[in-house]
């Protein structure tokens, strides 16, 4: 397999204790252009009540507020998907899954990934000379050219897909709980659980770790996510660090609890824990580039209701007409809990300090911010559904978009489809239902046409819609059919990617396929 761009030299020592490849971070040039370097963390199942700059009942991200209070925090601020496949990729495109061809997740046997034809934010940059890291989780395809070390990243340190796609030796929380890889032969366990095959650990193409031990995950994902930071400010080299979180998707590490009392304790331990590691990359940008550092904070969906005290906080945005339904409001939806995420941007003598925004923004949107801030070109040929935020950005502006449309997320509807419409402060709804709840309900799955129309402005928990012989129903209702008609007709004259979503055995990442759960070490 050919490394087409992958510059290396081997060099150092591991964590592990083998000899690892390290990104050329040097410059070489008569000339350098002051470019910024830009880092992107994204949680992963955060709700927007778990941020306590956000919602004064929580109590765990003492990091995360003080960067709301040195930057600027957005409270209207949406992932363009509500779960983990197609919202990473709506990220790294700045295009919605229909046109990107990724409307739901991928699997560990999955044999394709993001299309190869979609350009990735990462290989914008690396093309305009960044150097290029993804610290975390992945979950664009991981077998051949779909591996991140062939989308654009230069340095890969991290899980190919959700940390609970595979067993480990040290299980976490979760619910239903999940056992320990077999040291035997497999035997018949929860069916939410994988138990076959333990959990992979990447460094570049290559696996260091399986099973992945998750008490040290965070402390690892720190250490080498300061490590770029500080060989790229070294090197000269403007950068981009991605960093995909694994929290707060399940399990939650064990290795953290307090003596504190209370229901939800796992997770705000884990809270805290993430907050903590949040925290320790920005103090590196402060410490090595702080001035010339743009670092953006956000989620890739709600909170994942049926893991019950395991899940976070939708804070005021509880979907109260689904929960009468029956059901969950939250990840998978297109309920505000399952798409209204926390974002923070920080950049000191840039961002504003302590600024709240209300402009209607979105993931998709940082895919040509970044790109028009690099001075890079978006790829041509293709249509995007991102906007350059950078105005707002820079407090010269207020107004974000005025049409977002949330595609269906595993819940109700095709996949990927567009039937939930959020216009200025109107959200209409085409199709509704689908999610389980803690409780173990799953809403039904409702069809309304005329749609169900509620008015953000005058309730947030989407409890009541609008009567439909209301003027202001009346008002509404063609605009938001204009709306949902012209994206579809954009969409269908543009170049848009489909995914392979067959499926191998073979290509499931396995470091020792003669050991029971493919174990790198029987220990």
């Amino acid at each position: 397999m050919a490394w087409p761009f992958l510059k290396v030299l081997l060099v150092g020592v591991s964590f592990l204790g083998c000899l690892y490849p390290l990104v050329d971070f040097s410059f070489s040039g008569e000339t350098r252009e002051q470019k910024p370097n830009f880092v992107i963390i994204l949680a992963d199942d955060m709700g927007w009540g778990d941020l306590g700059a956000n919602w004064a009942e929580t109590k765990d991200t003492a990091n995360l507020d003080k960067m709301a209070a040195e930057g600027m925090r957005f409270v209207d601020f949406h992932a363009a998907a509500s779960t983990c496949s197609p919202s990473r990729a709506a990220l790294l495109t700045g295009r919605l899954g229909l046109r990107n061809g990724v409307p739901h997740n991928f699997a560990v046997t999955s044999v394709g990934g993001l299309p190869l034809n979609e350009t990735t934010l990462a290989e914008v940059l690396q093309r305009a000379g960044y150097v290029t890291g993804l610290i975390g989780k992945w979950h664009l395809g991981h077998h051949g050219s779909y591996h991140p070390n062939f989308r654009g990243f230069d340095y890969y340190f991290g899980i190919p897909y959700s940390h609970d796609m595979g067993c480990t030796d040290t299980p976490g929380y979760n619910h239903p709980p999940c056992p320990a890889c077999p040291r035997g032969p497999s035997r018949n366990l929860e069916k939410d659980c994988y138990s076959d095959v333990a959990l992979p650990l990447y460094e570049n193409l290559n696996i260091v770790e399986q099973p992945v031990n998750l008490s040290g995950l965070t402390q690892k994902y720190a250490e080498k996510a300061t490590q770029f930071i500080q060989r790229a400010s070294a090197g000269g080299r403007p950068f981009l660090l991605y960093v995909g979180l694994a929290h707060m998707h399940v399990p939650l590490s064990r290795n953290l609890l307090s003596a504190e009392p209370g229901g939800r304790r796992p997770y705000s331990a884990a809270l805290r824990e993430m907050d903590s590691l949040v925290g320790q990359i920005k103090d590196k940008v402060d410490l090595t580039a702080k001035n010339n550092t743009f670092l953006w904070f956000t989620g890739d969906n709600g909170p994942w209701a049926q893991k019950c005290e395991l899940a976070g906080s939708m804070g005021p945005f509880t979907g109260s007409w689904q929960t009468r339904q029956g059901g969950s409001p939250a990840k998978q939806t297109t309920w505000e809990g399952g798409h209204r995420v926390p974002a923070l941007a920080y950049w000191p003598g840039r961002v504003p300090v302590n600024v709240t925004s209300t402009a209607l923004l979105s993931v998709l949107d940082i895919f040509p911010t970044v790109v028009a801030l690099a001075g890079a070109s978006l790829p041509q040929g293709r249509h995007f559904d991102g906007l350059d935020a950078s105005e707002v950005l820079f407090g010269r502006a207020q107004a974000g978009h005025r049409v977002l449309f949330h595609p269906n997320s595993g819940a109700a509807g095709e996949d990927g489809a567009l039937q939930t419409v959020r216009l200025e402060q109107y959200k209409a709804f085409f199709v509704t239902g689908g999610a389980r709840a803690c409780d173990g309900s799953v809403g039904p799955e409702r069809h309304h046409d005329p749609p169900l129309i509620f008015n953000l402005d005058d309730d947030i928990a989407e409890a009541v819609p609008l009567e439909r012989g209301s003027a202001e129903y009346q008002r509404v209702l063609p605009k938001v059919r204009a709306a949902l008609s012209g994206v579809l007709e954009d969409i269908a004259g543009d170049n848009i990617s489909r995914a392979d979503y067959s499926q191998d055995p073979s290509v499931t990442p396995c470091c020792n396929p003669r050991h029971t759960a493919c174990r790198c070490q029987a220990a």
